[in-house]
């Protein structure tokens, strides 16, 4: 009897040995692919930044040069990139959010099949955005007395000439806050859906009991703190596109840059000098200022949402 005992307490931890390296050859062509697409493009990144880099020649060092003349020899990124950016990013950002919350917090309270049909024509703008881009908005903003808006606008008298939606770079910005405002629901959108969907309704049923008053109660009391890992999720998948967004200015606008860098953004800012330019130095330091800008906005949606 020692003996079988002895020997089973022998195996044992050769067993748990054998469980635990298993574990790691599972995650093994997770980690690889991490490594080499996530943490050594973003680690030769940050290393090209201190460098001048025209593609050609080999990179050589030059400091923190790069950063130094971003926010001194670079006047259009503190007057027009860094402002556009951030107006964009704060306005998409939560504004987006907060419209994919109420969206979703209504379609829950509709039955079944309609909500499947209006939960899938809210979500498609957001995969046929650069199509319906091109096609429907810029006809809908063009600047002649053909255009959608421009032509009920006459016709009600409102104007006395056609307003150029898409020349102007003070319009340009506000219609590209409004196209992608509109094609904003996406994994966000169906992440707060879900989280919803999957709230125990016995939760409002004892609330009410309990001496809750309305609706609006419901959802600061029950709904938002039932549901905080996809209101953290939402979040950050809401900062980061509104950060990496690129082109639209371009697009509605039809030429790059757009009249006087109007709708200018960060990566728009950034690729031109990479694929333009080719002063992929620069560029690498303007993409690790996004980063950083990133982090930081990530940072206080994991404070507000973050599960106690």
């Amino acid at each position: 009897m020692n003996k079988t005992l002895t020997s089973v307490a022998a195996a044992t931890p050769k067993k748990k040995k054998t469980h635990g390296l298993s574990g790691y050859v599972f995650i093994l062509p997770y980690l690889v692919f991490f490594m080499m697409l996530i943490i050594l493009p973003t680690l030769l990144n940050f290393i090209l930044s201190f460098t001048y880099y025209n593609v050609i020649e080999f990179p050589t060092f030059n400091g923190v040069r790069n950063y130094i003349d971003i926010f001194t020899s670079d006047p259009l990124f503190l007057k027009t990139v860094l402002p556009n950016t951030l107006k964009y990013a704060l306005i998409i950002g939560p504004g987006g959010y907060l419209l994919a919350f109420i969206l979703a917090w209504i379609l829950v309270q509709l039955p079944k099949n309609l909500r499947t049909v209006l939960a899938v024509i809210i979500y498609v703008p957001s995969m046929l955005g650069g199509v319906m881009m091109t096609v429907v908005w810029r006809v809908l903003f063009s600047g002649d007395a053909t255009g959608y808006l421009n032509g009920l606008l006459l016709d009600l008298n409102l104007i006395d000439q056609p307003i150029q939606w898409l020349q102007d770079p003070a319009l340009l910005m506000n219609v590209m806050l409004v196209v992608v405002m509109w094609s904003s629901m996406g994994l966000s959108f169906l992440a707060l859906l879900a989280g919803i969907l999957n709230i125990d309704r016995t939760i409002y049923e004892a609330a009410y009991i309990d001496g809750l008053k309305n609706r609006f109660q419901e959802i600061f009391y029950i709904t938002i703190p039932s549901m905080k890992p996809q209101m953290l999720f939402s979040a950050v998948m809401a900062i980061i596109g509104a950060f990496k967004a690129a082109g639209v200015a371009s697009a509605l606008s039809g030429s790059s840059p757009p009249p006087q860098y109007g709708g200018w953004l960060i990566v728009d800012h950034m690729n031109d000098y990479a694929f333009q330019k080719f002063e992929m130095g620069y560029a690498s330091a303007l993409a690790v200022i996004l980063l950083l800008m990133i982090y930081y906005f990530n940072r206080i949606s994991y404070k507000l949402f973050k599960e106690d």
